[in-house]
C-alpha cells in the first residue's frame, strides 16, 4: 500500500473516530456504521482518482458526486432517477429532510430520537467533514490544517452533549488526529530513504522518529486530559453540561421546542412484548375513561401534526383553570398516583387531562397552553412516582350543542389548514356532516363515520405515507390505526371551522387485582381534541376497537362510557393480526365496545423506518459504481498506463531500458489510438517515419519521434545505453500534435474508447494460458507414474 493510500484510509478512520463524539446526542448508534461504510466508499473513490491520476479539482468533484449518490440512495431513493441518479425531486427531498432535521434539533433534548432529518444531518455532516479532511490531508498534502474540521466536529458534539464522558470522546478524536499525523510523518520520512535506527535496534521495531512521535503524542494526550482535571471549574460555558436543557432555572420564563411524541413513542413502543409502561392508582370511580395524556399536537403543515414552540414557566400550584371551561359543566376532582417503569424515559410528564395540580420531584417546567409538564436540564420520567390531581369533566350533549362561538384568536389559530391540503379532505368532511345543525353534531358524525359507518378497518400493518396526500390515501383506502384516524378527523374538523388538535398518550389501561391500573405499550394512543366554548378541549374517539367512546357523544348511554370497567383494555397477542381488523357480522355498537373478539394490534405511531438496510445500500453503491466505471474503464486504464510509463525517470543505468521501452510503447499506443496501427515488423526508425508520415506531424514533433526512436535503438543495440532526458515530454508533444491533426470523432474515440486497450484482452489471454499450463503441470506431477510391462516372461 502506498503512503498516500495509507494516509487516505487514516483520514477516513480519524473522521469516524471524531464522529463518535456525536453518539451521545441520539438514542440510536446505527448511523455510525452507515456513515463509516459511506466514508469508506468516498475515500476509496479518492484513492482510485489519485491513482489514475486525476487533477485535484476532478478528484474532489468525483468524491462529491459519489457522496451525493450515496445520500440519494439512503434518503431519497424513491425520488431518484432509476433509484440511483439524483435529480430535482431527490434534491427537493433532501432539502425537506434538512429542514425537518433543523426543526428536530431545536425541538429535542439529548439524547434525541434518530429521525430521518437528524440522521441526514449526522451522515451528511460527517461525510462533508470527511471530504474536507481527505482533501486537506491527502489531495493537498496539508495534514496539520486537516485537524480543524475534526476539531469543529468534536466541538459541535461537546457543545450539545450533557454526559460526563466528554473526555472519552476527546481521547478518541485526538487519537484519530494523532494517527493521521503519524501516518503523514511516516510517509514523509520514508521519502528520504532508509532511517538509521541504531545498531542495537532489534529487527522489526519502528524507526526511532516513529517511536518518538508516538511517545510525544501519548504524552500530549495525557496532559490534555489531566490538566483540566486539576484546574478550577468554570461554569456556564459552551461545554458546561449543567447549562444545557430547556428554559432557565428559577421559573423565569424561557421557551421550548416541544419533543414530537410520535417519534419518541415510536422508538419506545416498537417492541414485541407488551411491557408495562406505568402503574396507576386512582380514586376515580370509573377507570375506563382514564386517558393519560403526554402532549398535544397543534401545528398542522399538511403532511403531519407536531407541537408548536411554546413559552414555559415555573410549575404553578395549583394549576390555572382550563381555557374555555365554565362553571356550568359538571366535574369531579380525582387524584391519581403514577409510577413509571425504570426504562421509560419520556421528556413530557404523562398526566390525566385536564390536570389541576401535581406533586413531583425533579426539574420540571409548565407549558400553559397545553397544560403539560416538560423536563428541564435532562429531567425525564425514568423510574418516577408522582401524584396528579385532575378534573373528570362530564359535559352534556346539550351543553356541547349550544356552545357559543370560540374566541376569534383561538378559532384563527386552531382552524388553520395549509394550502397543500388536498381539496377532497374538505369535500369529504362536508359530505359526511351534511345536514348537521351545529359543530357538536358535525363532530359526532365525523367520529361515528370513522368508527362505525364509514367501513374503516383498524390495521397496524398499513404502511404510513408521507406528504400532503397521506390523508387522502387514508380516506380512500380506509385502513390504518390511531394516528391515521386522529390526524384525519382533526384535519377535517378544521376544514369545517371547528378548532382541533391531536393529543398523544395512552388509552385506559388494564385494572389489576391489587387495585392498580397497568398501562402497557399497546395502550399507546392518539386521539383528536375539539374545542367547544364553555367546555374547553374535548376528547373524541374515532379509532375503531380502541379506547372508549365519550359518554357525551352517546346521548342515550349512561354516565359511564363502558359497561364493564373491570375488563382489561388490551391483553391480546403481541403479534398483530394480518387478517382484517373488523368483523362484518358484528353490530356496530358491539364493535365499538370491543365485544367482537377482534385482536388489537400494537399502537405504534407512523414511521418511515431508518431507510434501507446497510447491505442493500452497499449493494446499490457497488452496483452504481460498477455501472459508472465500466464505460469509463478504457479511459481510466489508458490514463493509468500513460502515468506509469511516463512517470519513471531512467536516471540510472539499471532503469534506462525499462523507461525508454515504456515511453516508446506509450508513443506507439497513442498513435494506435489515433488510427495508426502498429507494425511489429518494422525497425524503430521505420516505425517512427511511418508515424510522422501518417500523423502529418510538424517538424518539431517529427524530431521528437526520431529522437525517441534513436533512444530505443541505443537500448536495443548499445552495450551500455545512456540515459536520455526529455523523452516523456517528447511523447506529450507528439500526442498534442496527433490530436491537433485528427478529426473530432477520432479525438473522441481516442479518449473514450482507445484502440490500444485491446492489450488488456491480450494480457488476460496470456495469463489464462499460463495459468492453464501451470495447473496442467501440477496435475501431471500429482498423478502416480504408470508402469509399462517390460515384455519379459517369468
Amino acid at each position: 500500500m502506498s503512503g498516500r493510500t495509507r494516509l487516505a484510509w487514516c483520514a477516513a478512520a480519524a473522521t469516524v473516530m471524531a464522529a463518535c463524539a456525536l453518539l451521545p446526542l441520539v438514542s440510536s448508534a446505527t448511523w455510525i456504521v452507515q456513515v463509516a461504510l459511506m466514508l469508506a466508499v468516498q475515500s476509496g473513490v479518492g484513492v482510485a482518482a489519485r491513482r489514475v491520476p486525476l487533477a485535484r479539482p476532478l478528484t474532489l468533484t468525483a468524491q462529491i458526486l459519489v457522496a451525493l449518490v450515496l445520500l440519494t440512495l439512503v434518503f431519497a431513493r424513491e425520488q431518484a432517477l432509476a433509484g440511483l441518479v439524483p435529480g430535482p425531486e431527490s434534491f427537493g427531498r433532501l432539502a425537506e429532510l434538512l429542514r425537518q432535521g433543523a426543526d428536530d434539533v431545536g425541538r429535542y433534548a439529548t439524547p434525541a430520537p434518530l429521525t430521518d432529518g437528524i440522521r441526514l444531518l449526522l451522515v451528511g455532516g460527517v461525510l462533508l467533514i470527511g471530504l474536507l479532511v481527505d482533501a486537506l490531508a491527502v489531495t493537498f498534502r496539508s495534514v496539520a490544517p486537516a485537524g480543524l474540521p475534526l476539531l469543529a466536529l468534536y466541538s459541535v458534539a461537546a457543545g450539545l452533549s450533557e454526559g460526563g464522558t466528554d473526555w472519552l470522546w476527546f481521547l478518541v478524536a485526538a487519537a484519530g488526529y494523532l494517527m493521521l499525523l503519524l501516518a503523514e510523518g511516516r510517509d514523509r520520512v520514508s521519502q528520504w530513504g532508509r532511517v538509521f535506527a541504531g545498531a542495537s535496534s532489534p529487527g522489526g521495531r519502528a524507526a526511532a522518529p516513529m517511536r518518538t512521535g508516538r511517545r510525544i503524542g501519548a504524552l500530549v494526550l495525557g496532559i490534555a486530559l489531566a490538566v483540566p482535571a486539576v484546574l478550577p471549574a468554570m461554569r456556564g460555558g459552551l461545554l458546561d453540561a449543567a447549562g444545557t436543557g430547556v428554559g432557565t432555572r428559577g421559573g423565569g420564563g424561557g421557551t421550548i421546542s416541544a419533543v414530537n411524541p410520535l417519534v419518541s413513542l415510536r422508538d419506545s413502543l416498537n417492541v414485541a412484548e407488551n411491557r408495562t409502561v406505568m402503574s396507576l392508582r386512582t380514586d376515580a370511580s370509573d377507570v375506563s375513561d382514564l386517558y393519560v395524556r403526554i402532549v398535544s399536537l397543534d401545528e398542522f403543515d399538511g403532511a403531519t401534526w407536531k407541537p408548536s414552540q411554546r413559552r414555559i414557566v415555573g410549575v404553578p400550584d395549583p394549576f390555572p383553570a382550563p381555557v374555555g371551561l365554565s362553571d356550568e359543566v359538571r366535574r369531579r376532582e380525582i387524584t391519581t398516583t403514577i409510577a413509571t417503569a425504570d426504562w421509560y424515559a419520556q421528556d413530557w410528564l404523562p398526566m390525566p387531562y385536564p390536570p389541576s395540580g401535581v406533586r413531583i420531584k425533579g426539574d420540571w417546567r409548565y407549558e400553559p397552553v397545553g397544560m403539560t409538564l416538560v423536563g428541564d436540564h435532562g429531567q425525564n420520567t425514568r423510574g418516577l412516582t408522582y401524584q396528579v390531581k385532575s378534573l373528570q369533566l362530564q359535559p352534556t350533549a346539550e351543553q356541547l350543542a349550544t356552545a357559543p362561538a370560540p374566541p376569534p384568536e383561538l378559532r384563527s389559530e386552531y382552524t388553520r389548514v395549509p394550502e397543500s391540503l388536498p381539496p377532497d379532505v374538505a369535500r369529504t368532511a362536508r359530505r359526511v356532516t351534511e345536514g348537521a345543525a351545529n359543530h357538536y353534531e358535525r363532530a359526532v358524525r365525523l367520529q361515528d363515520w370513522f368508527a362505525v359507518d364509514g367501513g374503516f378497518q383498524y390495521d397496524t400493518q398499513v404502511e404510513t405515507g408521507s406528504g400532503p396526500q397521506a390523508i387522502s390515501r387514508f380516506l380512500e383506502e380506509k385502513q390504518g390505526f390511531c394516528v391515521h384516524f386522529s390526524f384525519a378527523m382533526a384535519a377535517m374538523a378544521r376544514t369545517l371551522g371547528i378548532p382541533a388538535r391531536v393529543a398523544v398518550g395512552f388509552a385506559p389501561g388494564s385494572p389489576q387485582g391489587d387495585g392498580t391500573v397497568a398501562v402497557g405499550l399497546r395502550d399507546a394512543h392518539a386521539w383528536p381534541e375539539l374545542y367547544f366554548e364553555g367546555v374547553g378541549w374535548t376528547r373524541f374517539e374515532p379509532t375503531p376497537t380502541r379506547g372508549t367512546v365519550p359518554s357525551y357523544t352517546r346521548p342515550e348511554a349512561p354516565d359511564t362510557s363502558l359497561p364493564r370497567p373491570e375488563e382489561p383494555s388490551e391483553e391480546e397477542s403481541a403479534v398483530p393480526s394480518a387478517a382484517p381488523s373488523t368483523n362484518r357480522s358484528c353490530p356496530p355498537e358491539l364493535m365499538r365496545l370491543r365485544e367482537c373478539g377482534v385482536p388489537s394490534a400494537q399502537a405504534v405511531p407512523p414511521s418511515d423506518g431508518d431507510g434501507p438496510r446497510w447491505y442493500a445500500v452497499l449493494g446499490w453503491v457497488l452496483g452504481g459504481l460498477v455501472a459508472v466505471a465500466l464505460p469509463l474503464s478504457p479511459l481510466l486504464w489508458r490514463r493509468r498506463m500513460r502515468s506509469v510509463r511516463l512517470g519513471a525517470h531512467g536516471r540510472g543505468e539499471t532503469d534506462v531500458a525499462p523507461h525508454v521501452l515504456g515511453v516508446w510503447e506509450e508513443l506507439t499506443d497513442t498513435a494506435w489510438d489515433f488510427g495508426i496501427l502498429p507494425d511489429e515488423s518494422q525497425t524503430p526508425r521505420g516505425a517512427a517515419a511511418r508515424i510522422v508520415r501518417l500523423g502529418r506531424l510538424d517538424p518539431v514533433s517529427a524530431a521528437s519521434v526520431h529522437r525517441l526512436a534513436s533512444a530505443v535503438e541505443q537500448v536495443l543495440y548499445a552495450p551500455r545505453p545512456r540515459p536520455v532526458a526529455g523523452l516523456a515530454e517528447d511523447v506529450r508533444r507528439v500526442t498534442g500534435a496527433l490530436r491537433s491533426t485528427a478529426s473530432r470523432g477520432t479525438r473522441l474515440r481516442a479518449t473514450l474508447a482507445p484502440r490500444s486497450t485491446v492489450r488488456l484482452v491480450w494480457a488476460a489471454s496470456a495469463r489464462w494460458a499460463a495459468l492453464r499450463s501451470r495447473v496442467r503441470s501440477r496435475l501431471a506431477a500429482l498423478r502416480p507414474p504408470v508402469r509399462r510391462p517390460s515384455g519379459q516372461r517369468g
